[in-house]
């Protein structure tokens, strides 16, 4: 797939080849067994656009397009796609593949696929102007549900240690809703947000986009639920073969964004001289 993004960061789309790759991009899975007439009909673009897409990307046609997507499809065929996203369907379509003796070398090649594919859909402008707003807004509040709540807690911990204002909405008595309340065009939302999609974190940004804050959301693609909300989109993928996401790439790009946070903010080592005063009497580090 990163061969792919290659390829069409490098051709020079129209805005219509621009719909044609990102539904590619997105159902890769699904696009590489479909003919150029039905990706066409799907997207209520003409075949011929399809076709001059392929062309744009260096292929003879189609055809030639198509073999290139199943040849890497094959390649990445140890990895569920994340269009299921059912648990318990998930764990039934890994036990079509029958006995996986090489599951942990499996994860891991998968896990390097979706941190190159960090690099690729991320540019370092992108991280930079996300860390901007995060540090110039006045409040900054974390969304995260489930199984997404541990990038929460650790972007929360951190962003703590280096900015005043940090909030997390991710409280047992409290729910997101009600601790967005008092939110404000000067502030920023950081959502994490990946499939199953949670409808709470979605209303839960609605809400920071309704009064104009900025909103930067860590998700897997552009056609994620919470993508068109974005001030600034962070992209994650999280493929793999297990019932649940593989959230190493969102916790590489989240560690990024921290990583740019600390370079810009002065005065932070005095914040943690001051808690390790005290967290020195605990011995909990």
């Amino acid at each position: 797939m990163s061969a792919l993004r290659e390829l069409i960061n490098k051709a020079n789309l129209t805005k219509t080849q621009n719909v044609i790759s990102e539904f590619i991009l997105d159902h890769s899975g699904k696009a590489c067994f479909m003919t150029s007439t039905e990706i066409a009909l799907k997207l209520g673009v003409s075949e011929s656009s399809v076709i001059r897409f392929s062309r744009s990307l260096g292929f003879a046609g189609y055809s030639d397009f198509q073999k290139f997507l199943r040849t890497d499809y094959q390649k990445r065929v140890s990895s569920i796609s994340n269009s299921i996203t059912n648990p318990a369907q998930r764990i039934i379509e890994r036990s079509k593949h029958g006995a996986d003796t090489a599951y942990i070398p499996n994860h891991f090649k998968n896990t390097l696929r979706n941190l190159e594919n960090v690099f690729a859909e991320n540019t370092a402008a992108i991280i930079e102007k996300a860390a901007d707003d995060i540090i110039a807004c006045n409040r900054k509040y974390i969304v995260a549900s489930r199984g997404n709540t541990g990038l929460g807690d650790f972007s929360l911990l951190y962003l703590k240690h280096m900015l005043p204002g940090v909030e997390g909405t991710m409280s047992p008595s409290a729910g997101s809703l009600d601790c967005l309340s008092n939110i404000s065009k000067e502030d920023c939302v950081i959502a994490f947000s990946f499939p199953r999609y949670s409808l709470t974190d979605k209303l839960a940004v609605q809400m920071a986009y309704d009064i104009g804050a900025k909103i930067i959301v860590i998700t897997d693609k552009p056609s994620a639920s919470l993508a068109s909300y974005a001030t600034h989109l962070l992209r994650a993928p999280c493929d793999g073969d297990t019932f649940f996401n593989s959230l190493v790439g969102a916790q590489f790009v989240t560690e990024i964004l921290l990583d740019a946070i600390s370079r810009k903010v002065e005065g932070i080592e005095k914040r943690l001289e001051l808690i390790d005063r005290y967290m020195e009497e605990t011995g909990n580090f």
